[in-house]
């Protein structure tokens, strides 16, 4: 099978995304198909000329025979162009990221779900939202939700201070300025944040997250990083992400395969993640309750302990990203 996947450009990166669109690519290839990646130029998902005019050339020079899959994010770009062969990769609806134009999003969208043959989602949550929002078919969704490596437990830190893990692009839908606002209240524990995250999708929105450290006066306990490294999750002894949305949750994922407690807000396919004893799941973007349950989580150590066991034990649960490239090529397969 040859398989043209187009993606925003750049592919190498650490958020959730990108990891499963590189990773799925890698999958495919070892299971024996050719996998050409295709970035597209240009902002996206709120398609600017140069993303519509890329996409444009890039489908003009799609091979016939390639079973066409384009990534949610840079799909908006090919909006009035004859979909009727190409398979969409819907990790979240783009219209439900934060900073764009919402509204003309979703209407985009919701044509472009309604006329693409098949849609691949990366969890059960999606696939109701695209249903219910959009009014996409059930019998054109296929559900493949991310995989996990087989990862090394987390030894946690050696210092007195709680380190706390974030990890995910610095961009509006994260949440990262509600992580902060909840952390900033609780001048009286010791506690550092890592925020490991890129900055080039929304500059921004990435410097407005130092100064808001700065107002907290807090930025000496945080340190920004663009990307997540072993040491990283190995010397952490909590994880927080408190998104706004999220279609799956693949760095909650590997926080739970690594053995950590999570703290994380409710949305998307989070909750259905995260057991009771393995952390704690907050409403999204409210502050008091999120601080109310890093307080606990930083103070009792005890605490933390145990969800660890729990975080580890229902990690090794989570699939492998080997199988879940195979439930791919057979969705894909039915599209060749």
């Amino acid at each position: 099978m040859h398989v043209c996947l187009i993606v925003p450009g750049p592919l190498i990166t650490a958020s959730g995304g990108h990891t499963y669109d590189r990773r799925m690519a890698e999958g495919l290839r070892a299971l024996g198909h050719d996998v050409h990646v295709v970035e597209l130029d240009g902002r996206l998902p709120d398609a600017d000329q140069a993303a519509i005019y890329a996409a444009r050339t890039v489908w003009a020079a799609l091979p016939a025979d390639s079973v066409k899959l384009i990534d949610g994010l840079a799909l908006p770009a090919f909006a009035g162009l004859p979909l009727h062969q190409a398979i969409a990769l819907i990790h979240h609806p783009a219209s439900l990221e934060t900073g764009v134009r919402a509204e003309r999003l979703h209407l985009t969208e919701a044509g472009m779900f309604r006329e693409i043959p098949r849609l691949v989602v990366t969890s059960d949550q999606t696939a109701e939202r695209l249903i219910r929002d959009f009014g996409a078919s059930t019998d054109r969704i296929d559900v493949v939700i991310p995989g996990i490596d087989d990862l090394p437990r987390s030894n946690g830190s050696t210092g007195p201070a709680c380190q706390i893990l974030s990890v995910g692009a610095l961009i509006p839908r994260k949440g990262h300025d509600v992580l902060l606002r909840a952390l900033g209240r609780l001048f009286d524990l010791d506690w550092e944040l890592t925020l490991a995250g890129s900055a080039g999708r929304d500059p921004v929105h990435a410097n407005g997250l130092r100064a808001l450290a700065e107002e907290l006066n807090i930025a000496q306990r945080v340190r920004f990083t663009g990307d997540v490294t072993d040491a990283l999750w190995a010397g952490s002894d909590l994880f927080a992400l408190t998104s706004y949305f999220e279609g799956y949750g693949v760095a909650i994922a590997e926080a739970l395969r690594r053995g950590l407690p999570v703290a994380v807000s409710n949305v998307g396919a989070v909750p259905t993640l995260i057991g009771p004893e393995a952390g704690v799941v907050c409403v999204s973007g409210d502050i008091d309750q999120l601080s109310k349950a890093l307080r606990r989580l930083i103070f009792d150590r005890a605490l933390r302990h145990d969800m660890a066991k729990v975080a580890w034990q229902s990690g090794q649960l989570l699939p492998a990203w080997t199988d879940q490239a195979a439930r791919l090529a057979t969705v894909l397969a039915k599209q060749d």
